[in-house]
């Protein structure tokens, strides 16, 4: 019974490649399905929504290139299939996620906190923090305070959320 289930199931193999000119549709989807449920709440027409959903997309990569030129901007694949996208601006200090956004078929099976164990592990080995802003109705919210991640600064409809460096374990004789 047990191998049944996990043959439906199965942990889906989740990697990162950098994003190409060619996957600009693609992340423009994503960002679009990030935004879905708020959009629906406007009587707009679908044309509209796209129209917004473009102009949007396109401030918001222009807004990075600016503002975290050294930024890694990686696509998300489940089992080969792109499924989301992932930004990361690492400093000394920190690694600060920028973006992480699955599509809707995507989330809900782990995928999105097993990346973000990975950027945990890769911050717990180099030092680090690791550091997002999510919006304060965001269930991704949720997700990031399971995963040690707590407030530290609240800038109205954005919160800060922080995972400390882990502590260095200590070895004999140090």
């Amino acid at each position: 019974m047990a191998e049944e289930s996990a043959r439906e199931n199965p942990t889906p193999a989740v990697r990162l490649r950098p994003a190409s000119d060619d996957d600009e549709s693609f992340l423009q989807t994503v960002y679009g399905d990030s935004r879905s449920e708020e959009l629906m709440r406007v009587p707009w027409s679908e044309e509209q929504r796209a129209a917004f959903v473009r102009m949007q997309f396109a401030a918001q990569q222009s807004h990075y290139r600016e503002h975290f030129p050294n930024a890694t901007h990686e696509v998300i694949l489940v089992d080969g299939r792109p499924a989301g996208r992932l930004y990361v601006d690492r400093r000394d200090v920190e690694i600060r996620i920028l973006d992480i956004s699955m599509l809707v078929e995507f989330r809900g099976r782990g995928v999105g906190s097993l990346v973000i164990k990975n950027l945990i592990e890769e911050a717990d080995a180099e030092g680090k923090t690791v550091s997002v802003y999510v919006e304060n109705y965001s269930p991704s919210r949720f997700l990031f305070e399971r995963m040690g991640f707590r407030q530290v600064a609240d800038e109205g409809i954005n919160l800060l959320l922080e995972r400390p460096a882990a502590a260095p374990l200590k070895g004999s004789g140090d």
